[in-house]
């Protein structure tokens, strides 16, 4: 099968040892623990927090109420208490091993519903029957049995209830556009377009299809429309950048070392790669599947996504966000009555912005520039203090008396907290450019729009003053390469020297 110099250049650097795929999986294995673990810890605080209840309960309206002996003398200082602590520790094991043998802590996305509620109950079920057998054959009488079968309920309905609200709020965001994942589909065949069917037609899986890469020796018969076709192998990973592709999905029978090349080139770029299991002899031993839907698939890279850390960004997000509106609720209403009185025009400039993954959402600002700033810019080009594709003018004629000191505080940027409780904004990450800036970044540049943009950022703290383009993104990257929750707390405390010292413009 012919393929370019490229590939064979890289299909020969890539080792040719069987254990490659199996590497991968024990790459995906490492990365995906921080999430695991975070389910476990929320199952085991469930199970003790349902305990606690179902006891506070049987003690106060339980048929052994009265017995206020039973629960200060036996069950506290006795031997029962010793054997409850125990036997919880037993069922939160349990619990957990049987959730993970049913591949509960899997990602949401790979399983509908229904299935996952089914699964909760009997990951529940079979844990309890076990708990109650242990109590049978340790002869513990003295273990009240209406609080064993209270706290299995309340597990029970609790686990199951907390998938669900989980689900529907990850629904909800797909349907947004947000968190969902790109992908690319290698080959035009007959199995390349059921798989896209198949991912566009299940949403809940939270796949937007990007197009189809072009395989050489491909079969006519099939060959996609020129307008989903958007590349070939040899420009597979521009692709990729161009459309912030997530995965990469193999549908076409092809050479191993070619796979291996484009693994090799997956794991560089951080881009997840998956393939249809009923080809490639030998390259998947020891690999798992997944289930996309109804396609097997098996992953052989999969890039490293700290959800963990991102869930404590957002929570960060939010708390803060809120915080700040609430707090500073007087000065935006007073700013808010202020832009009224001053000038013609909206209290609030909505711009529209390129977020993360190319996605457009509108970004509010209170406005500071005269109500027609938009039809003027072409008059003021020529003033333009920054380098490259940025335009920025510390004395822009279009700002007004209020506008100018709005920006000397970063006050116009307040209303970007509503951005941020949206989900559009965080409150650190790369600022948020316009359409115009992106039509003319290299593909290097498009690595700053992979995180959410934010209020605030490495650049505004840093190189707030410096007009050069290269420094802009080059401090971006910075960011996104030694991203923590530690810098975003220390960005954010620059922040506010900065808004004090007024050097906005």
């Amino acid at each position: 099968m012919a393929t370019s110099d490229f590939w064979q250049r890289v299909s020969a650097s890539v080792s040719t040892s069987p254990e490659w795929a199996g590497g991968a999986t024990g790459e995906r294995i490492r990365e995906s623990r921080g999430t695991t673990k975070l389910w476990m810890v929320l199952d085991a605080i469930t199970i003790l927090g349902s305990a606690v209840l179902a006891t506070l309960y049987e003690r106060h309206t339980g048929p052994l109420a009265g017995a206020k002996g039973f629960w200060h003398g036996t069950l506290i200082h006795g031997r029962p208490m010793w054997i409850l602590l125990a036997l919880l520790f037993g069922f939160s094991i349990t619990l957990i091993v049987t959730s993970r043998r049913l591949h509960l802590y899997n990602p949401a996305r790979l399983n509908n519903i229904l299935h996952e509620q089914r699964l909760s109950v009997q990951a529940c079920f079979t844990s309890g029957l076990l708990l109650t057998g242990t109590l049978y054959l340790v002869h513990a009488q003295d273990i009240p049995r209406s609080i064993v079968l209270i706290t299995l309920g309340m597990v029970t309905i609790s686990l199951s209830l907390r998938r669900l609200v989980y689900r529907l709020l990850l629904y909800r965001r797909f349907e947004r556009g947000v968190g969902t994942r790109n992908v690319l589909i290698v080959g035009t065949g007959p199995e390349a377009h059921a798989l896209r069917h198949h991912l566009e037609s299940i949403r809940h899986l939270g796949y937007t299809f990007k197009g189809f890469i072009e395989f050489p020796g491909g079969n006519s018969r099939f060959t996609a429309a020129s307008g989903d076709v958007v590349g070939n192998l040899d420009n597979l990973f521009d692709q990729t950048r161009k459309q912030f592709v997530d995965e990469i999905f193999f549908t076409t029978p092809c050479e191993r070392s070619l796979v291996q090349g484009v693994l090799e080139q997956a794991r560089i770029h951080g881009v997840d790669l998956r393939i249809v299991p009923d080809m490639y002899d030998g390259l998947t031993w020891n690999s798992p599947i997944e289930y996309i839907g109804q396609f097997p698939t098996i992953p052989l890279h999969c890039g490293h996504v700290p959800e963990v850390e991102l869930l404590l960004k957002r929570v960060l997000d939010v708390v803060f966000s809120s915080l700040v509106l609430i707090v500073l609720s007087p000065v935006l209403l007073a700013i808010a009555i202020a832009v009224k009185l001053d000038s013609h025009g909206p209290v609030f400039y909505l711009s529209e912005r390129i977020g993360k993954k190319g996605r457009v959402f509108r970004c509010v600002k209170f406005r500071t520039m005269v109500r027609d700033a938009e039809t003027k810019r072409a008059e003021v080009m020529h003033m333009n203090e920054r380098e490259g594709i940025l335009f920025k003018i510390n004395n822009d004629p279009r700002i007004t008396k209020l506008g100018r000191f709005l920006r000397k505080y970063s006050f116009d940027e307040l209303p970007q907290f509503f951005n941020v409780l949206h989900g559009d904004m965080s409150v650190v990450g790369p600022r948020p450019p316009i359409a115009s800036e992106v039509r003319e970044y290299k593909l290097s540049h498009l690595r700053r729009l992979d995180v959410t943009p934010g209020i605030t950022g490495l650049w505004q703290v840093q190189g707030r003053q410096d007009p050069s383009f290269d420094s802009y993104i080059s401090l971006d990257v910075t960011y996104i390469d030694n991203w923590s929750i530690w810098l975003d707390l220390k960005i954010i405390a620059r922040t506010v020297g900065v808004v004090f010292a007024g050097t906005g413009s």
